[in-house]
C-alpha cells in the first residue's frame, strides 16, 4: 500500500529527508539541502542535484523545537535563518514517518539514547548519514557503529545504507555558503554517491570515499588535538608550538587509524588533515575555544556549564585514550589533554612534559 504523501513532499525525483538534531550541524545541513545554487548533475549521479527535496526538522526538546518552528532562528547559530520550506513538526512521528534518508547531527554521546527512543518510528528502508564526530565513551563505537547497534537491524534482512560526511565544517562558515568540501564514506558505493548528490551545490564540493572507520576516526580524534591547539593560544605559545602540534598530533592520530584497520590514506585528505587544521586554528571552532579558555586559566566545569555548545572532544578524550591502551598505540599529545581535562594538571606543566620527551627521529604514521 503506498503511503500518502507528506506534508511538502518532495518533488518527483527527489527525497524526503529528516535532520535528527537541531544543533548547528543539524541547521547548517537544512541550509545545505534546500540550497537551490547547485551545478548541473553530471549524467553518472545517482541523485539528481536540481530536484527539490524535502526536508525536516527533529529535536529533543519540545520547547527548542517549538521555538524554531515559530522564529526559524537559534541561539545556536546566530544570524543564520532557517528556509521557510523546511518543515520542523512538534510530533516524532511527524518528524519521521516519510524520511527516506535520516541525517544523524546527534551529538555522540547522547546519539545511543536518540536512536533507542526514535527506532520504532524510523522507517525500516530509510538511509542513514551520520554527521557527528566522536567516539561513545565505554563502547568506544564510533557513530555508525552505535547507530547500527541501537536500530538492531533484522540481521538476516538486506543492509540499511550508512553512511558519514565528514570535513573540515565550521558551522557559521558553512551557515554563509562559503566555499566547503567534506567527504561522504559507505560501505555501499551506491550510497555515497547519493549522499554526493544530496550536498552538493556550487559552493559546497563532496568527495565520496569508502574508508568509513577511516573517516569517522579522523573526525573524532582531531577534535582532541583542537583542545590541545587552544590550550597553546590561550597561553600565547605562537604558531611556531601550533603547527608543531598539528603535525605531530596528525602523527598520532595516524598511527592509532592504521593500527585499528585505517587507510593511512585517509588522514592525509579532506576529512583528516582538512578537518585537524580548520579545528586548530579556526576561531569559531567550539573544540579550540574551549582548549583556549582553559589555558587562560578557566575550570573545565565551569566554562561546560556556560557553554552553549556541546565541545565533543571532552568525552571523546577519554574513549581515545582507552583505544590508545588497547591498541598499544603511543598518543603523547591525547595524553597530556586528558591529563588536563581530568587529572588536573597544569596546561603549562602539559606543554613542559610534551617538550621534555625524549629526542628521537620524525615518523608520521
Amino acid at each position: 500500500m503506498n503511503r500518502p504523501n507528506p506534508p511538502s513532499a518532495a518533488q518527483p525525483g527527489g527525497t524526503n529527508i529528516t535532520i535528527l538534531g537541531i544543533g548547528q550541524m543539524g541547521l547548517v545541513c537544512a541550509g545545505v539541502l534546500t540550497d537551490a545554487d547547485r551545478p548541473p548533475t553530471p549524467a553518472h549521479q545517482a541523485i539528481p542535484q536540481a530536484v527539490a527535496h524535502a526536508v525536516a526538522m527533529w529535536g529533543h526538546d519540545a520547547n527548542q523545537v517549538g521555538s524554531l518552528a515559530q522564529t526559524r532562528r537559534s541561539d545556536k547559530l546566530p544570524g543564520f535563518t532557517l528556509p521557510s520550506d523546511v518543515r520542523v513538526p512538534l510530533k516524532d512521528k511527524d518528524a519521521l514517518h516519510y524520511a527516506d534518508v535520516l541525517v544523524c547531527a546527534v551529538p555522540v554521546q547522547s546519539l545511543r539514547a536518540t536512536i533507542t527512543r526514535l527506532r520504532p518510528l524510523i522507517p525500516k528502508k530509510a538511509g542513514i548519514i551520520s554527521v557527528a564526530k566522536g567516539i561513545e565513551n565505554g563502547t568506544l563505537m564510533r557513530p555508525l557503529q552505535i547507530i547500527a547497534d541501537a536500530l538492531q537491524d533484522d540481521p538476516d534482512g538486506k543492509p540499511r545504507p550508512l553512511a558519514v560526511l565528514s570535513g573540515p565544517t565550521i558551522a557559521g562558515e558553512l551557515a554563509r555558503c562559503l566555499p566547503a568540501t567534506m567527504v561522504a564514506a559507505s560501505d555501499q558505493p551506491h550510497f555515497a554517491e547519493i549522499v554526493q548528490g544530496l550536498f552538493t551545490t556550487r559552493w559546497m564540493r563532496i568527495y565520496t570515499a569508502q574508508d568509513v572507520m577511516g573517516v569517522e576516526l579522523a573526525g573524532a580524534t582531531k577534535n582532541v588535538i583542537a583542545i590541545a591547539a587552544g590550550m597553546l593560544d590561550g597561553l600565547q605559545a605562537g604558531n611556531n608550538a601550533k603547527s608543531a602540534l598539528l603535525a605531530r598530533g596528525l602523527a598520532e592520530i595516524t598511527r592509532l587509524g592504521t593500527a585499528l584497520g585505517a587507510s593511512r590514506e585517509t588522514f592525509f585528505g579532506i576529512a583528516g588533515v582538512g578537518d585537524l587544521a580548520t579545528s586548530c586554528f579556526s576561531l569559531e571552532g567550539r573544540n579550540r575555544t574551549c582548549g583556549e579558555a582553559l589555558g587562560r586559566g578557566t575550570k573545565l566545569q565551569d566554562y561546560l556549564r556556560r557553554s552553549k555548545h556541546v565541545v565533543e572532544g571532552v568525552a571523546t578524550t577519554k574513549s581515545v585514550m582507552d583505544l590508545a591502551k588497547r591498541t598499544g598505540v603511543d598518543m603523547p599529545i591525547t595524553a597530556a589533554v586528558h591529563s588536563v581535562l581530568f587529572e588536573g594538571l597544569d596546561p603549562v606543566d602539559a606543554i613542559a612534559t610534551l617538550m621534555a620527551r625524549q629526542p628521537k627521529p620524525e615518523r608520521v604514521g
